[in-house]
């Protein structure tokens, strides 16, 4: 019975959160995404492994959930926005990039099977692949690493349960 209803949640809970995270002012969410980037990135920004993206816009859309973000760094700060001109687009549902944070799938992997979209520059776009492939899940803030791992468990058990049927929403940016 667990197991079902955890199939549910991870299959339905992006559609039941879709309007209250609409509703929450940018301003917020602007505020916990900085912080949280910046918590994570704190040594890739101080050690210029993320110059790459220095006045270069990456937009980042979480489909189910009707999200959409852009992301840049300047002077060594990485700044988030609601509304950019992006030179490189990834597009994912939130259940696949929970996966993705958490190491528990390969980015190549849901490219190859259209559940992670990225367009635009694809050099640009290779960087920030490679970058995510590089993040390291120990170097990460343990209330977040703990929260994101047991978070992906979820998802991960909860998409065996439910044989993995992936939805793809229309883009909401």
């Amino acid at each position: 019975m667990f197991d079902q209803l955890r199939a549910r949640l991870v299959r339905q809970g992006p559609s039941l959160l879709r309007l209250p995270i609409k509703l929450t002012p940018f301003a917020l969410q602007k505020q916990v995404l900085q912080q949280l980037l910046g918590w994570q990135f704190r040594h890739a920004l101080a050690e210029g492994d993320l110059d790459f993206l220095e006045q270069r816009w990456l937009k980042v859309e979480v489909r189910d959930l009707g999200l959409c973000w852009f992301v840049t760094v300047r002077e060594g700060v990485l700044l988030v926005s609601d509304n950019q001109q992006e030179d490189v687009s990834f597009s994912g549902d939130a259940n696949d990039l929970i996966l993705i944070a958490a190491r528990k799938q390969d980015p190549d992997t849901l490219f190859f099977q259209r559940r992670l979209v990225i367009e635009g520059d694809t050099e640009l776009g290779l960087y920030v692949k490679n970058l995510m492939d590089a993040i390291e899940l120990e170097n990460m803030p343990a209330p977040l690493r703990i929260g994101l791992q047991q978070l992906a468990d979820f998802v991960e058990a909860g998409l065996k349960e439910g044989g993995e049927e992936h939805s793809r929403a229309p883009a909401s940016c």
